[in-house]
């Protein structure tokens, strides 16, 4: 069972997307994991649903949902799996010890091959291009950022650019006042909200900040982006594109 589209899409990576007995609400990817049966979110599944599938094994994301319900799943003798997803390397690590655990250990070398070879081709394109400034929000109401020690951090910094933010650790939320003094030359925004959330000129509090009185903001649509799993060389290639899209002297 996974909990986390990011360990779902890597399920199917290696080859044991038929092995799935549940998944959450956000699992979408691929096509096939739809007709999987769902037991809530990754922050708020539902324990007595994870049980009643009788998994061997329970997959997901570090972080958002803590350590009640792994504690509470071992103490029930249901092993977990819930590694860290903040760098790259943990993403092939997952992978790794994911194939290990499912005994698909050639096909998760395979994938993680697939996924460095993707993420080379595109990091060789992004650094020879001008480097630029960026602030990457994945949120406007409040404004979070992503900052140093976080997957999207080292994603800017693997396609050349220069995260504003590089204090502190995590996703800060900052006031505009903090934007207007890190003044960023791009604004990438990954905010989600059922839709995408708009960022422009008549966005309360944003008007003086210059990257959007400029018009140099671009959204970032693709949930690739946002999955630190099997599709992160697809994810770096959009975060690549929506810096272009916003770049100065960018076509229009």
């Amino acid at each position: 069972m996974s909990l986390s589209p990011s360990t779902t899409e890597a399920m199917f990576a290696l080859g044991r997307g038929d092995k799935l007995v549940g998944r959450s609400r956000y699992c979408d990817y691929p096509e096939a994991v739809r007709s999987i049966p769902e037991v809530g979110g990754y922050v708020d599944p539902s324990y007595e649903a994870i049980l009643a599938l009788r998994p061997d094994l329970v997959i997901g994301a570090r972080g958002p949902a803590g350590r009640t319900l792994t504690d509470r799943l071992e103490a029930r003798g249901v092993r977990t799996y819930f590694p860290p997803a903040e760098s790259f390397d943990d993403v092939e690590k997952m992978m790794l010890g994911l194939g290990d655990l499912l005994g698909a250990r050639d096909g998760a070398e395979r994938a993680v091959s697939t996924m460095r070879a993707e993420i080379a081709s595109v990091e060789a394109r992004a650094r020879a291009k001008p480097k630029v400034r960026v602030l990457l929000l994945f949120g406007l109401d409040p404004a979070v950022a992503a900052g140093p020690g976080t997957l999207a951090h080292e994603m800017l910094t693997r396609l050349g650019a220069v995260n504003v933010v590089d204090q502190g650790t995590g996703y800060p939320v900052l006031g505009v006042e903090r934007v207007l003094a890190l003044d960023p030359d791009v604004i990438v925004n990954g905010a989600m909200g059922g839709k995408k959330t708009p960022l422009g000129p008549d966005t309360p509090g944003w008007g003086k900040v210059r990257a959007v009185s400029s018009g140099h903001v671009a959204a970032l649509a693709d949930e690739r982006a946002l999955r630190p799993g099997p599709r992160l060389g697809g994810g770096l290639e959009a975060l690549d594109k929506a810096i272009d899209a916003a770049r100065p002297g960018a076509s229009r």
